[in-house]
């Protein structure tokens, strides 16, 4: 066996590389019997070969030139963990347009250039797996491409940023502000220093937007997902939520009808009894919907070392299988279809509305009144004096598109009896 070892070549060493690299030095005797070869690291590319690293990596495989890696023809798998759009996204097209198979969690460069990437693997009959772009160490990539394939799926909802999820339980079960349930997020590693792609939305977006693209077999990037972050929610409105007998998530929606797809990201409404409602502190939680399977719901680590490793190794493992039995690229971009996408302003949910309108009679009838003539149906209305002339109003609507709210709360802005709209939140229903 020792002359058919499959060598490997890790593309960073960063916290999840070195995950990477842990995994597979330790699982070194166990390849021969699941994948029927053994897995040999050749190769490791770092920017800085003398860098002092806690981890014990052999300096004879510490590389900073990428052509020692793309020029070994005994190289057959290349594992891109470092993130971020080039030179990533050069290295992997060149190491596919040689015949090479690639491993990558690289969510962002998938959300932007999927096609690209999948079109030059499939014109050489390469792999290339990306279970760890999503979720983390949950397995949900190969489910939808595979174990669901039966399925036309109707449904994703999903928690897919583990930061957000831990700024929110922090908000929600020990009434933090914003502001201070971030700051501890940062101290514990769960959000960056600049933690903007995470509590804007953009993260979720770019793994809801490969998501969606496997689910529904029509292309999704980026700039089709809607996207709104967390980072305007108080403490007012998690309040409002539990007494209302929701809690509050961000939420990735994708949806597949006669209209064709909508993919949004943004806060949301979710009831007590709802799966997803109990998904706290920093895990994930994908839910998905089909015509035969029903309900089925993925649940665990949505980031970190280990966990992500965990999901890249599977990968690995899958490719090792498929070229130890001349299989490779027997499963192709599965994106075969060309569907619609559909705008923000036409889909239909319900809302939470919160309002500081003046507190004298009549105000509650003329809000509503404008509300009834855009077609927008109040299911419960809460009223509570701020103070002697100041009331706060909490509204849940009942269904009604998005167009014509945003229409109805253009006019409510203008009435002088109303001094601001201080939240609009979508709420949950499978009504």
């Amino acid at each position: 066996m020792e002359n058919n070892n499959i060598k490997v070549a890790i593309l960073g060493l960063g916290t999840v590389g070195s995950g990477v690299y842990k995994l597979l030095t330790q699982q070194s005797e166990d390849f021969i019997w699941k994948v029927g070869s053994k897995l040999e690291i050749s190769k490791v590319l770092v920017n800085n070969i003398n860098k002092q690293r806690s981890l014990a990596v052999d300096k004879e495989i510490l590389t900073d030139k990428w052509q020692e890696i793309i020029d070994d023809p005994e190289i057959k798998i290349i594992i891109e963990v470092m993130g971020g759009i080039e030179p990533a996204k050069s290295y992997i097209l060149q190491a596919l347009k040689v015949g090479k198979h690639v491993v990558t969690a690289n969510k962002d460069l998938l959300a932007q250039y999927g096609k690209e990437l999948f079109d030059t693997a499939n014109s050489q009959a390469s792999d290339l797996a990306f279970e760890a772009s999503v979720a983390g160490g949950i397995p949900i990539i190969r489910p939808l491409k595979q174990c669901l394939a039966g399925n036309k799926i109707e449904e994703i909802l999903g928690i897919i940023n583990g930061t957000t999820n831990y700024i929110l339980t922090q908000m929600t079960y020990g009434q933090v502000s914003f502001e201070s349930a971030l700051q501890e997020a940062q101290r514990l590693g769960y959000a960056e220093a600049d933690p903007t792609s995470d509590v804007e939305g953009y993260d979720a977006a770019r793994k809801l937007a490969i998501l969606a693209s496997l689910a529904f077999q029509s292309r999704v990037t980026l700039q089709d997902v809607y996207i709104e972050g967390i980072s305007n929610l108080t403490l007012a409105d998690i309040t409002y939520a539990r007494e209302l007998g929701y809690v509050v998530k961000l939420i990735a929606v994708a949806k597949h009808s006669e209209e064709g797809i909508e993919a949004r990201v943004h806060p949301m409404f979710i009831p007590y009894t709802h799966p997803l409602a109990s998904v706290n502190d920093s895990f994930n939680a994908v839910f998905v919907k089909g015509n035969a399977v029903g309900e089925a719901m993925f649940y665990g680590r949505g980031a970190g070392e280990l966990p992500t490793a965990s999901a890249i190794l599977g990968d690995v493992i899958d490719v090792a299988r498929n070229i130890v039995n001349n299989c490779t690229g027997r499963i192709a971009c599965t994106c075969f279809y060309q569907s619609n996408h559909k705008n923000i302003g036409e889909i239909n949910t319900k809302y939470y509305l919160r309002l500081q309108v003046k507190d004298k009679p009549g105000v509650l009838a003329s809000i509503a009144g404008v509300f009834g003539n855009h077609d927008v149906s109040l299911a419960t209305v809460i009223q509570k004096h701020r103070n002697e002339n100041m009331a706060e109003i909490v509204v849940i609507t009942d269904y009604v598109k998005e167009k014509h709210m945003n229409d109805a709360l253009q006019i409510i802005r203008g009435l002088s009896i109303v001094a601001e709209v201080s939240a609009q939140i979508r709420v949950y229903s499978n009504d």
